[in-house]
């Protein structure tokens, strides 16, 4: 059987964010670009999320660069596509003292610069919704999208500015430097970008460490009984014992023995609250963390009623019900936030094993063509 074969000077395998990222930074060099996606539109990772770009928290070094770097092409990006930008910056709200410890220690930190840490009365008067009783930490440098529109806008915007092609609904059989075979094609370029999102058993295996696995998040939409608006999205006193770039501060550990004490099922879930807010008043608010080789595809009802209770410690809410509910999932098990593998001078292996794909991939993306 003779097969049809493209060429092109950038292949990206994988139409998530991080494929994405790629193919953008690869058009802005002026490479003709092909994307190769098995599904026939976005249907994982990259729009099972918050949307939330999230910045202030990331762990020390270069994955906090890379999203201070990645949230600056957002807002490029989507000025340019036509992408809603519906929030912006980030609230942290502490409960209780041992929480805003860690807030004024962080703040003191270079991450912490361009952050504002505000006394409870000041943080009511600013953002009256927030139940913060010992202090708030303000971050200037986030910004939120609908995931599920932002990523099939971006795509679309990519292939109508930048011509970039895209190849939906074909599984890549095979990879090796300089040729992607499908069943329908071979695909011919100088350089190859492998991300295969949460395919942690497809073409790219041979490249991957054994250790990864993948952790499943459960998350809610809510819609309030009456009118909210949520100033920007909010974390809480859980995710100071999560986000790395707080975690590794020395003022965390007695946080952590707190919480341990008062809401060890919580942390045994992996719960920490981030609530985010949509176009249509509905807001967007998880996640739990279980992790496995293959995670089970039910989610639990017990987890859901432990994020509502954050919810409503954090904000001043009417009644909501919720309209949705859904998991998502993401690789981990590595060493670092993201893996960047060069197992050949034209191709690169490129995977988030955070959960911080759509916060870092444009800078990571950045970086790799740069390279090239």
């Amino acid at each position: 059987m003779v097969m049809d074969v493209e060429n092109f000077d950038l292949v990206v395998v994988g139409a998530g964010i991080v494929g994405l990222a790629h193919a953008l930074m690869g058009a802005r060099r002026g490479w003709r670009v092909a994307v190769v996606e098995r599904d026939q539109r976005c249907v994982g990772a990259s729009i099972r999320n918050f949307g939330f770009i999230t910045v202030t928290g990331q762990r020390a070094s270069d994955t906090w660069w890379r999203a201070m770097r990645s949230s600056q092409v957002w807002g490029e990006v989507a000025a340019a596509a036509g992408i809603p930008i519906l929030q912006r910056g980030l609230w942290v709200a502490a409960q209780r003292p041992a929480a805003a410890q860690v807030l004024e220690a962080f703040r003191a930190t270079d991450m912490g610069r361009d952050c504002e840490l505000l006394g409870p009365e000041a943080a009511a008067s600013r953002a009256p919704m927030l139940k913060a009783d010992a202090a708030a930490l303000y971050s200037p440098h986030e910004l939120r999208v609908e995931s599920r529109e932002a990523i099939p806008r971006l795509a679309a915007w990519l292939a109508e500015a930048h011509g970039v092609r895209f190849f939906n609904g074909e599984a890549v059989l095979h990879v090796e430097p300089g040729r992607v075979q499908t069943a329908q094609r071979v695909f011919e370029a100088e350089r190859i970008a492998l991300c295969p999102g949460t395919d942690l058993r497809g073409p790219a295996l041979r490249w991957l460490p054994p250790t990864l696995r993948l952790s499943q998040l459960q998350m809610l939409r809510l819609m309030p009984e009456a009118p909210v608006q949520l100033p920007a999205p909010v974390m809480a006193d859980l995710s100071l014992v999560r986000y790395a770039g707080y975690a590794a501060l020395p003022e965390a550990q007695p946080l952590l023995a707190q919480l341990q004490a008062e809401c060890p099922e919580s942390l045994a879930h992996g719960i920490h609250l981030i609530a985010v807010q949509s176009a249509d008043g509905s807001l967007v608010v998880g996640d739990s963390h279980h992790e496995h080789a293959s995670p089970e595809p039910f989610a639990s009802e017990r987890v859901d009623a432990l994020i509502l209770d954050h919810l409503h410690e954090a904000i001043r809410l009417p009644r909501c019900r919720v309209i949705e509910r859904w998991t998502g999932v993401y690789p981990t098990g590595h060493t670092a936030d993201a893996l960047v593998e060069a197992p050949e001078a034209g191709l690169r292996i490129v995977l988030v094993t955070s959960g911080t794909g759509a916060s870092t991939a444009f800078g990571i993306a950045e970086e790799v063509v740069r390279d090239w």
